[in-house]
């Protein structure tokens, strides 16, 4: 099973034999445990829960501990077994690095960074108006929205484009590449930049 929860670290060129330059961010994977199996018969789908990130029992629900047998986990993510092609795994079972390879492409998921309340610029990639002609303070502003007699008949449209919070959102990235694993450090190097800031929560699957 290709599935593991990492933190995000520091980004680094790597560079491979052949010379080429890779921009990568190293990734620490901690060990995880197995805390539950589900089954479509008892919970209507096929999946596999891990816990991982161990920290003190006061920083955690008694139920969180009772659910990983005693142990105080941080985090718990499930991988969908959608075509039962996992491996039988049991209750305890430790999912480490060792599944994972250089050359691999695996996908990434991640909370990408929060941004707080931008404009359209930032937020949508507008072009503002004219910095020239008589303009003097609308040079990042979003425009005509509609409104009275416009394309929605007197009323600003669904889904109209507006400045707000940005950012924050689960980004998902596919078909990146692993280009180092060291199980010493447990730690992976993926290709590319990766979604949020330093120590984020990663999804890494194969």
């Amino acid at each position: 099973m290709k599935y593991i929860l990492g933190t995000k670290g520091r980004m680094t060129t790597l560079f491979t034999e052949d010379g080429r330059a890779y921009a990568a961010t190293i990734i620490t994977a901690e060990p995880a445990v197995v805390t539950q199996i589900k089954t479509t018969e008892k919970d209507g789908y096929n999946a596999i829960q891990i816990g991982s990130g161990e920290t003190k029992e006061s920083r955690v629900s008694k139920a969180q501990v009772g659910h990983a047998k005693g142990k105080a986990l941080k985090h718990f993510s499930e991988y969908r077994n959608r075509d039962n092609s996992l491996p039988a795994l049991e209750v305890g079972a430790v999912v480490d690095l060792s599944a994972f390879s250089a050359g691999d492409t695996v996908t990434v998921a991640a909370i990408s960074k929060g941004k707080g309340f931008q404009g359209v610029i930032k937020r949508h990639g507008f072009h503002g108006g004219p910095r020239s002609h008589g303009q003097k303070h609308s040079e990042r502003s979003p425009g005509s929205i509609g409104g009275s007699g416009g394309r929605a008949g007197g009323r600003v449209a669904k889904g109209m484009r507006m400045a707000g919070r940005m950012g924050g959102d689960r980004v998902t990235v596919r078909n990146l590449k692993v280009l180092q694993v060291v199980p010493e450090t447990n730690e992976i190097v993926i290709s590319g930049a990766i979604p949020g800031h330093p120590g984020t929560l990663i999804e890494i699957r194969g």
